[in-house]
């Protein structure tokens, strides 16, 4: 199971957002991931529950910031209600998506679930509903996928595959890569891995 630190930054000029301390884990009925987020000051700033079914589908989601929170699920493509913590003031939402995303890197490893590419696997286009901090609130966004390689690394613990995505905003044409290992995400832009206590995952 692991468990470990991201730093969140602002990917446009690095200012830190936020610290995620995170657990993660496989099990016999998908993946599930959960995380507490502490403001640069150090006071909690939100949370995060997510857990996949066996074919990477989200059949939970729960996010909390600020004074909103967002429950959803893959139903009918995806749904979601965002509301304030007591639930008076609640919006529902429901969009023909593939997954959610947002700023977590759980989101990116969630993603690399349910799409399972190879490095001779096309590119990869989805629809996904991103809900922006702080406020939670719900955007939708095309992106591309593409695994470019995937390579052994050498560790005390045995070899270690990395593997390297290319992912485009088809809305700007904006290219990122994002390297991940398991169920860790090692780089992203705005994500750093600060500390990880056990190894990553090792997915079937």
């Amino acid at each position: 199971m692991p468990r470990g630190r991201y730093s969140l930054h602002d990917p446009h000029d690095g200012s830190l957002l936020a610290e995620e301390h995170f657990q993660c884990a496989p099990g016999p009925s998908g993946w599930r991931y959960v995380s507490q987020l502490t403001s640069p000051d150090g006071n909690p700033s939100g949370s995060v529950d997510l857990a996949l079914d066996e074919l990477g589908r989200p059949v939970r989601l729960e996010l909390r910031a600020s004074h909103w929170q967002v429950r959803g699920a893959a139903l009918e493509g995806v749904t979601w209600v965002r509301s304030d913590p007591a639930g008076v003031h609640a919006t529902e939402g429901n969009t023909a998506a593939h997954a959610f995303s947002g700023t977590s890197p759980a989101f990116l490893v969630a993603l690399t679930r349910l799409l399972r590419l190879t490095p001779d696997s096309p590119a990869t286009r989805v629809r996904l509903v991103t809900f922006t901090a702080p406020v939670l609130a719900p955007r939708t966004a095309d992106q591309s996928w593409a695994l470019l390689r995937s390579e052994a690394h050498a560790t005390d613990n045995g070899p270690l595959i990395v593997d390297e995505y290319q992912i485009t905003e088809l809305d700007t044409g904006d290219r990122h890569s994002v390297h991940l290992a398991g169920d860790v995400v090692l780089s992203a832009p705005g994500v750093e891995l600060q500390d990880l206590e056990t190894p990553p995952s090792v997915f079937p």
